[in-house]
């Protein structure tokens, strides 16, 4: 007992002779209010700091003393302030832009050495200026198709939705715009993405070392975050291309209160044509358009509430009756709170709906209409407590309700309906999680976290229980089960670990690991060559067991010459259980009895990835590199042998380069070398009356690869004047961008197809087979868009 009250006695001393007090604030754009995500505080006396996190919000708690604290932006200018720190302040810190005569370009935002010092890991990051540098195709630029350039990060073709990360599916990716998860991420059938440039103000996507707030997919995360508007004046940003125009306008509400943007954009194809084709005079279309939004109010230092919302739409009808049509809409709300000088708080609510409808049949007695949905409902609580300047915690839940309505469709003969619909499906998942970035020492930092996830498929709705077959043919049903309303079909759950850590060997070259485990419960159910818009989302149930996937990732870091070149190679790992796969013929579309067409398999996936780039200059880009290999093994095909998945690619070879010729004149290009992907070709074929019939005689999946894949694309841009003839600075600015894709007229393998020829077969003479190969682009295409601001 005495040793105990000497204890209490104790701790207050203590506690004293600690005394520590904390700096925190935002730091922003002086031009426009807008947040600078990831923005440098660093403390000269001890050598540490901090960043801001996604809203520009930075915490750092220090022993009372006098400080000289820096704050840092890449192209900004560095302001620095002397601090006497005796009690809690707030020092909120306008960054302005650096103006020189002839402005270097600069190929990232982030810190100088960033990528040495931080424990982050297997993170792909492009600032929006460098993507709108890049050459794309028909002249507009495209955050989804600039990510392909990184390492780690590529796509079956041209025309392809999505992306694939390290070996993984495009349904393996989880992508949120503010938060909410965005199902189909491409316009025009992939070739281009549904996020308008000019709206969105920064991207993460995390290829490995996944934090523990993440979870949900197996792959990756890309983390988009839309702007909230300068809250300082009007400005209006627009751009008039080759296919489509946008035009964006945002402005302060309450001027560095509140602010707005709108940002809307449409192609105009069709309409370009109408006079010149009758059928999109009847009522068929080829278009697509979006509108994104955004607005926020600070109530106070401690109180901003963001609203945010996108809707997108694709329409390819045939006429005025016949055709398809699909589109995504998310709204966010969110609400952030600053408890006290440590405690930050962000409260979302969002809502996700990705749709599509087709229909057939211009008569309405005979037609077919089919249309698919899933909408989630979610919250997500989470907290960052500043412990101190070594100890950043992060932790919070999530809890999402999703509706699958995978057909609801009818088919009238006749004027007879017969309703085929797919019954609706309704489930839940929710999460908490716990993640801690701690700083050992100088030279060894570690973040590790823990994820809990819990996931429940309810009804009303049908459970189908399923017997044994064959492996690798369609399973029977033996029995159904009516289940009521609310009651569990099937219930999961799972523990995620996640662990990084940065070992500091000298102030220009690090060392870092990470390991993360990851639970997927819904799945996208696709098994065509690309994904398209018709492709449906489906939950785990109880014959779709949820995937499980395991990464381990290693690398060596490196800057040179005063953080003006970067290089780095990652070395990683992947492991997939109850990986989907296919029955040779399976009947995805329609079909309430799905489960028995798919298979559970087991994937790997395994390569290397080396990056080197320029960071600054006049001249300066990043050159990539992949070799890899992905891999399944599924009972029941290919002999239960190893196969390569559709995506796998051996070699993937990027260079991106940029070149500032003047003030007014840039140049950019860049180039693709893809090892060709795999394909399923038949081994024999059997010829019965003339007619062909291809044979895959050993059963075999994957088992022929295309032709490689390569690219050169080229872009100049002529910058409008600055000043005026009389020498004043000009407010409103402008640009011609000349671009040219594929210069050398590549035809470029997305498929290749077999046909026999329709002429009679003579007997006793063999059938006229061929091969052909299916080019999405065989030629170059050069394009000029205009864009402005002012």
């Amino acid at each position: 007992m005495k040793k105990l009250l000497l204890l209490f006695a104790v701790i207050p001393f203590f506690l004293t002779a600690q005394e520590k007090y904390t700096i925190n604030g935002n730091i922003t754009d002086a031009a426009n209010g807008e947040a600078l995500i990831g923005a440098t505080v660093l403390v000269k006396e001890l050598g540490t700091g901090n960043i801001t996190n996604v809203y520009g919000f930075y915490s750092i708690t220090l022993p009372k003393g006098d400080y000289t604290v820096e704050y840092r932006y890449i192209g900004f200018v560095t302001q620095t302030k002397t601090v006497s720190l005796d009690q809690n302040i707030r020092i909120d810190i306008e960054l302005a832009e650096e103006q020189t005569q002839l402005k270097e370009v600069v190929v990232t935002a982030r810190p100088e050495d960033e990528n040495v010092t931080s424990t982050e890991m297997s993170v792909a990051e492009i600032d929006i200026q460098t993507v709108r540098m890049m050459p794309a195709i028909l002249g507009e630029v495209d955050i989804i198709k600039s990510l392909q350039l990184l390492p780690g990060v590529s796509t079956v073709g041209e025309g392809a939705s999505g992306f694939n990360v390290r070996g993984g599916s495009v349904g393996q990716n989880l992508i949120l715009l503010d938060e909410a998860p965005v199902y189909n991420s491409s316009h025009l059938l992939g070739f281009f993405s549904v996020f308008n440039p000019d709206a969105v103000k920064d991207m993460k996507l995390y290829k490995g070392a996944i934090p523990a707030q993440f979870g949900g997919r197996l792959a990756s995360i890309l983390d988009i975050r839309m702007k909230e508007g300068n809250n300082k004046e009007l400005e209006v940003n627009g751009g008039i291309g080759t296919i489509f125009s946008r035009i964006s306008v945002e402005a302060p509400i309450k001027k560095e209160k509140s602010s707005f943007i709108i940002a809307a954009r449409r192609s105009y194809a069709d309409i370009l044509a109408r006079p010149f084709v009758e059928e999109l005079r009847n009522g068929a279309a080829l278009n697509f358009y979006d509108l994104t939004m955004k607005t926020n109010y600070r109530f106070s230092d401690n109180d901003q509430i963001f609203l945010s919302g996108y809707f997108g739409q694709d329409n390819f009808m045939f006429d005025a009756d016949q055709g398809f049509s699909w589109g995504n809409r998310t709204s966010t709300v969110r609400w952030n709170h600053l408890f006290n000088d440590r405690l930050f708080s962000n409260f979302t609510f969002f809502f996700s709906d990705y749709e599509y409808e087709l229909a057939f049949g211009d008569n309405p007695r005979d037609r077919f209409e089919w249309n698919s949905d899933i909408n989630t409902l979610a919250l997500k609580p989470s907290f960052t407590y500043f412990i101190d300047q070594k100890n950043e915690l992060t932790f919070g839940g999530e809890f999402y309700n999703y509706v699958f309505e995978p057909a609801r469709a009818r088919g009238i003969s006749d004027g007879d309906v017969i309703d085929i619909s797919v019954p609706d499906k309704r489930s839940i998942e929710s999460a908490l999680y716990v993640n801690n970035e701690q700083k050992i020492s100088d030279n060894l930092s570690v973040q590790y976290g823990l994820r809990f996830s819990y996931f429940n498929l309810l009804g009303e709705g049908n459970k189908f229980i399923l017997g044994d077959t064959i492996p690798g043919r369609r399973r029977p049903i033996e029995n159904i089960e009516v289940v009521e309303k609310g009651e569990s079909i099937a219930s999961y759950n799972g523990w995620e670990p996640r662990v990084s850590f940065r070992y500091q060997l000298n102030k220009t070259t690090s060392i870092k690991g990470s390991y993360n485990r990851m639970l997927q419960y819904i799945h996208l159910i696709s098994n065509t060559t690309a994904s398209n818009p018709l492709d449906l989302w489906t939950p785990s149930s109880n014959n779709l067991k949820p995937q499980i996937g395991q990464q381990w990732a290693v690398g060596l870091f490196k800057n040179l010459k005063s953080n003006r070149y970067e290089t780095s190679v990652e070395f990683y790992y992947r492991k997939t259980a109850r990986q989907l796969e296919y029955i040779n013929g399976a009947d995805l579309l329609i079909n309430e009895a799905l489960e028995a067409d798919l298979l559970a398999g087991d994937g790997r996936a395994y390569g290397m990835e080396l990056y080197i780039k320029k960071n600054s200059g006049r001249l300066n880009g990043w050159v990539s590199y992949t070799l890899g290999r992905t891999e399944l093994q599924t009972v029941g095909i290919n002999k239960g042998e190893w196969y390569p998945t559709r995506y796998d690619q051996t070699h993937n070879f990027k260079v991106t380069g940029f070149y500032e010729l003047n003030n007014r004149w840039s140049l950019s290009s860049t180039f693709s070398y893809i090892s060709g992907t795999p394909t399923t070709f038949p081994t024999s074929r059997y010829e019965v009356q003339g007619i062909t019939i291809p044979h895959n005689a050993n059963d075999s999946r994957n088992n022929v690869r295309l032709p490689e894949y390569h690219r050169l694309d080229f872009s100049a841009t002529r910058k409008g004047r600055a000043v005026r003839k009389d020498g004043t600075p000009r407010k409103n600015r402008d640009e011609l961008v000349f671009t040219v894709y594929n210069i050398y007229n590549r035809a470029n393998p997305f498929s290749i197809y077999f046909w026999q020829g329709g002429d009679r077969v003579d007997p006793g003479a063999l059938a006229d087979t061929r091969a052909t190969q299916v080019s999405i682009f065989a030629s170059f295409i050069p394009s000029i868009t205009y864009n402005f601001k002012f």
